[in-house]
């Protein structure tokens, strides 16, 4: 036990490292800058001024962005998610997955779950002793079940999902602009270094060495930083991404795409002031997400169906109790997915027993 113990102490402290290293490149990012361009080199003082306002303003969105990125905790799966004390001792003294799966899907019925496992039964982390709810996933770094989970970031030595991906989304906007901005302004005054119009000085070695560093970050960032706004405009995870998450109806890469404004309003909330802004502003609870097993995804072409047609995937699908919309789920499917009907009706068949139900859902107004 204590051998393992020290390993994994060590390896929570190894993975700090780049952490450090970036902090470390920031803080002589901050030193290059104001003191040895701003103070020591730029010889206008409302050049020097207009710089290190402009400067300040990207480094604290820059540093308290990363900041929140780091340390947000991941969001766990809640207790609901668990299985009653019964459940759980006759599913470990189980030994047949068939008879396991029966236990699981018991307890699933009160639970808002859509996905499934590729054999398409009820995705349950042994680890956690948890049923997964929807784009939930364990990551092993961690070690815990991470909700809405995109991809552990060795950079920010945390698990990046529901808590704090918007976080991670101004993370990369503010390096960038930070590292633009350090580019632009640095360029002149690299090029007078560079040809030897500016007399060599201790500042040299720094203003050459900050437009490199700043142009490299700027280019690795900016297609982290693109990828990122294009999985998001989809509402799709990294996970999601290169492995579709697969529903009662088969494997569905869109299936949680509301469109281009509901996808951008769910990792950044409903009010633009604060988008910009390291708060938490995402809609729902990460546990639940609105589907296209409960409304058209308006991102496709095809037509609604009419009362009483059904999808191929729900017909051969299992009939199971889903819960009904959340709140947060209403507000995503609000007035502008539903034009100006007050209600909208749709209907969903069980398989087994070939009756319909009806779902209505009502419009904020």
């Amino acid at each position: 036990m204590a051998p393992t113990h020290v390993l994994r102490c060590c390896q929570r402290g190894l993975a700090w490292i780049p952490v450090i290293f970036i902090a470390l490149v920031v803080c002589w990012s901050y030193y290059a800058y104001v003191v040895e361009l701003c103070i020591l080199t730029i010889p206008s003082t409302g050049e020097k001024l207009i710089y290190l306002v402009v400067f300040h303003l990207s480094f604290v969105m820059f540093v308290w962005s990363y900041w929140k990125t780091i340390f947000t905790r991941p969001a766990n799966p809640s207790k609901e998610f668990c299985l009653p004390k019964s459940e759980k001792e006759q599913y470990e003294k189980e030994q047949r997955p068939e008879t396991q799966q029966e236990i699981l899907k018991r307890v699933a019925t009160s639970l808002p779950l859509y996905t499934r496992t590729g054999a398409g039964a009820i995705r349950y982390c042994d680890r956690c002793q948890v049923i997964k709810p929807d784009r939930c996933h364990h990551c092993s770094a961690c070690d815990m079940c991470v909700l809405k989970m995109d991809h552990h970031c060795p950079w920010v030595n945390n698990c990046v999902g529901f808590s704090n991906y918007k976080f991670f989304i101004l993370f990369l906007t503010y390096s960038l602009v930070y590292c633009l901005f350090i580019a632009a302004s640095v360029l002149q005054y690299f090029i007078k270094f560079w040809t030897n119009d500016l007399p060599d000085s201790h500042a040299k070695f720094h203003v050459l060495f900050l437009f490199f560093v700043a142009a490299m970050f700027c280019i690795s960032i900016l297609s982290l930083f693109t990828y990122h706004l294009w999985l998001v405009g989809k509402n799709r995870s990294t996970i999601e991404a290169f492995r579709a998450p697969v529903f009662r109806s088969g494997p569905d890469k869109s299936g949680f795409s509301l469109g281009f404004s509901k996808n951008i309003a769910q990792v950044f909330g409903d009010q633009k002031k604060y988008w910009l802004l390291p708060v938490f502003t995402s809609q729902g609870d990460g546990l639940s997400f609105p589907t296209r097993l409960v409304t058209v995804d308006p991102e496709q072409p095809t037509e609604c169906p009419q009362p009483g047609v059904l999808d191929k995937g729900t017909v051969e699908g299992p009939a199971e109790q889903t819960s009904p919309l959340s709140d947060s789920q209403n507000r995503l499917l609000g007035n502008d997915y539903h034009g100006e009907e007050d209600h909208k009706e749709i209907d969903v068949l069980k398989s087994d027993e070939s009756e319909a139900i009806t779902i209505s859902i009502e419009s904020e107004s």
